[in-house]
């Protein structure tokens, strides 16, 4: 548990472990350079209660803190906390049974449902975020989903040690460091799944680093996905053999999505973004700097399709207009409430398979 500054709510958050029914647990907790009364406050909590280890650092941020904390703990389960949430008294049993349990197969990393501990009015947009991540559940949906948002709560998961020796831990930098992990880990072939039971009260604290630090702004997310993205792409359309080509499909297709880009990432099929509005675009910008040629947009406005865009020609045609599946690969940018399940929809539709023909990106 990386803590800073967190006089307010760490000792709920130390009692809600030490109210766990699994009782065969160590919480460590990195002082990271806090300026207030927790460090005083996890004194006076180590003092009676021996199974909290409190280590003091100079404030280095979360992901230091949190690559501390896993460097000194002793077991070979893992469960991440923040000092501002509530475990449920089940949460450790249930994450540890889940692991433990056969036909949880090659799962490596496990959350929870969480429940949304905030002013849902005031808080609207993160509520439906807790929404949306309490409606991933199994490996699959986690795997396919991961270029929305962070697929977990990071305070809900546990995970095997393994991993971190294996894939690495944390790393700082512009960008979102737990979505960064699980990105890359997703990357590497873990699975990741949940508990289908709310084990976390998730607080939506006013000075919690996702409305505070840029790192955590929209634009910091669109940069990092892009990046993992790209890497996607080039793992499965990056060749004939590719996994998300369509066995016999065509190549050289309609006039419209005829031929491949000469620079660039070299894909089986033309990369094509539905949504082609100004935002739309400037998120999937992000993706040319890593060698994606867009080939063309999608959109339902009619009054965006049947011209070119950015001055380069580049088509922008409507949903009707799309070929059929195995000629191109479509990512979805928009993000516009409704708009993801609508262009699911549609492309399902079409006979366009989730992973092979398509991908959802917010």
């Amino acid at each position: 548990m990386p803590v800073r500054n967190a006089a307010g709510t760490v000792a709920r958050a130390v009692a809600s472990v030490r109210a766990q029914t699994c009782t065969d647990w160590e919480l460590v907790a990195v002082d990271d350079g806090s300026t207030d009364v927790t460090p005083a406050i996890l004194a006076e909590l180590a003092r009676v209660e021996p199974r909290l280890r409190v280590i003091p650092r100079r404030h280095e941020g979360v992901a230091a803190a949190a690559n501390a904390a896993v460097a000194a703990v002793r077991g070979e389960l893992i469960a991440r906390m923040d000092a501002d949430d509530v475990a449920q008294p089940e949460r450790l049993a249930a994450q540890v049974a889940f692991l433990a349990a056969p036909e949880s197969g090659e799962v490596g990393v496990v959350g929870s449902l969480v429940e949304f501990g905030g002013d849902r009015e005031a808080g609207e947009g993160y509520a439906r975020h807790v929404e949306w991540v309490n409606s991933l559940v199994t490996p699959e949906e986690i795997a396919l989903n991961r270029f929305v948002e962070s697929p977990l709560a990071n305070p809900s998961v546990m995970f095997r040690r393994e991993l971190i020796a294996r894939h690495g831990g944390w790393r700082d930098g512009d960008f979102p460091e737990d979505y960064e992990l699980w990105l890359r880990w997703l990357d590497a072939g873990v699975r990741m799944a949940k508990v289908p039971r709310v084990l976390l009260t998730w607080h939506d604290s006013p000075g919690r680093l996702t409305r505070t630090d840029l790192r955590y702004g929209p634009e910091a997310f669109f940069r990092l996905k892009a990046e993992w993205i790209a890497k996607w792409l080039e793992k499965n359309l990056g060749g004939e053999n590719s996994e998300a080509r369509k066995p016999g499909a065509r190549t050289d297709g309609p006039a419209i999505i005829r031929g491949f880009p000469a620079s660039g990432l070299k894909l089986v099929r033309p990369v094509w973004i539905w949504g082609a509005g100004r935002h739309t675009r400037k998120r999937a910008a992000h993706l040319e700097k890593h060698g994606v040629v867009i080939a063309g947009y999608v959109d339902v406005d009619a009054k965006k399709t049947g011209r070119g865009l950015g001055g380069r020609g580049v088509p922008v045609i409507g949903e009707e207009a799309l070929p059929p599946p195995g000629e191109i690969f479509v990512l979805s940018y928009v993000t516009t409430r409704g708009a993801r399940d609508y262009n699911r929809a549609s492309l399902r539709r079409r006979g366009y398979v989730e992973g092979r023909d398509f991908l959802m990106c917010g």
